[in-house]
């Protein structure tokens, strides 16, 4: 599946270092606004023990796990909206993500140049909310203007859709964004194909101190304090550590995070976030020529989770042969899971669970 965060935030907040850690991609980082112009893009795996732990028990010729595509966005400031700062070629980035991760500072260091000159994370979160607001309203306004002329034909549908936009239009203006209105599914279809920049979900990550990633702040308060509004997530990271992290060895991480006294970087936890802020699941495929992790989303039925193998898996699926993780593990090997009656042969209504390991049986 092609699904794409975009890190997002203030210049000089932590963004293209917290991407050079994720995907070791090489971005330019320095501390001056725009230093990244054209979106730095990177494919991440997505950290998951259970991948390793049926490689152990299986032992493939290769690994694959899941990915997921991180898009170093520029610094945005006030003025985006109106092209300041290059804002509308950056914006029209974001409106490309499924995920919006907004990088927010949140420690003090007056060697790096904050560029509103303070640290406020209120404040910086409301600039980047207000700037694709008003990137919005400007679609939006276009989008009524042709309703309003295509109303006067009296179609109803047309006149709905003028109604939803009208409502939406007044909530933005109030300062609000898209995302948080209130509207039912289908109403969205109004303006769904406009791709709002603030009706995207936010996954917000913390740049914190060296001497703060266990404890966090009062700068990190502020930001969970606006995320819980809203039920989104947050990831606290230190950038600078983090980028030490990434050129590690897998042992020497290890024995690093063990001094830092955390069990998991901060990078993992932020990927594994992004994973499930995006409602994705993942479902393996193991045999000796390789353990597999294959990203779906939450709710895919059997046929159409085949169908991202193969779109013949999907056309003539028969059945699928299904051993939950946790008796995979448990039982050491697919004949043990078979012989203890774990296989489970579930159909074309079976909605695949997080971690099952599945063999699909199909008709060419």
């Amino acid at each position: 599946m092609s699904l794409k965060c975009g890190i997002v935030g203030l210049p000089n907040v932590g963004k293209s270092t917290l991407f050079n850690a994720l995907s070791n991609a090489g971005a330019e980082s320095a501390n001056f606004p725009f230093c990244t112009i054209d979106p730095n893009i990177g494919m991440v795996q997505v950290p998951d023990n259970r991948q390793d732990i049926l490689a152990n028990l299986v032992n493939p010729k290769q690994i694959m796990p899941a990915t997921i595509e991180f898009v170093d966005i520029a610094g945005l400031v006030k003025g985006a909206s109106e092209g300041k700062g290059k804002g509308n070629a950056f914006l029209s980035h974001i409106r490309e993500v499924d995920l919006i991760v907004h990088v927010v500072r949140c420690f003090d260091d007056d060697d790096i140049i904050h560029v509103e000159g303070s640290v406020d994370p209120e404040r910086d979160i409301r600039i980047i909310e207000d700037e694709l607001i008003l990137k919005d309203l400007e679609g939006l306004e276009k989008r009524i203007d042709n309703l309003k002329k295509q109303a006067k034909t009296g179609d109803k549908k047309i006149t709905d859709q003028v109604e939803i936009i009208q409502k939406l239009l007044i909530h933005l203006e109030n300062g609000h964004t898209a995302r948080t209105l209130n509207v039912e599914p289908d109403e969205k279809t109004a303006y769904k194909d406009l791709f709002l920049l603030s009706d995207k979900p936010v996954l917000y990550a913390c740049n914190v101190g060296e001497d703060e990633i266990n404890e966090g702040n009062r700068y990190v308060d502020t930001v969970q304090n606006i995320a819980s509004q809203h039920s989104d997530n947050v990831v606290t990271f230190c950038a600078k550590i983090e980028a030490e992290i990434a050129e590690l060895e897998t042992d020497e991480k290890e024995m690093f995070l063990a001094e830092l006294g955390v069990s998991s970087s901060g990078l993992d936890r932020l990927i594994q976030a992004a994973y499930e802020n995006l409602g994705l699941i993942t479902y393996f495929t193991a045999g000796p020529k390789e353990v597999r992790a294959w990203t779906i989303k939450k709710g895919t039925k059997a046929p159409q989770a085949a169908g991202v193998i193969h779109t013949d898996f999907e056309r003539g699926f028969i059945r699928a042969e299904t051993i939950a993780f946790k008796d995979y593990e448990e039982l050491k090997s697919e004949k043990a899971a078979k012989e203890a009656g774990k296989m489970r042969q579930e159909g074309k209504e079976y909605t695949v669970k997080d971690g099952d390991v599945m063999l699909f049986r199909f008709n060419v």
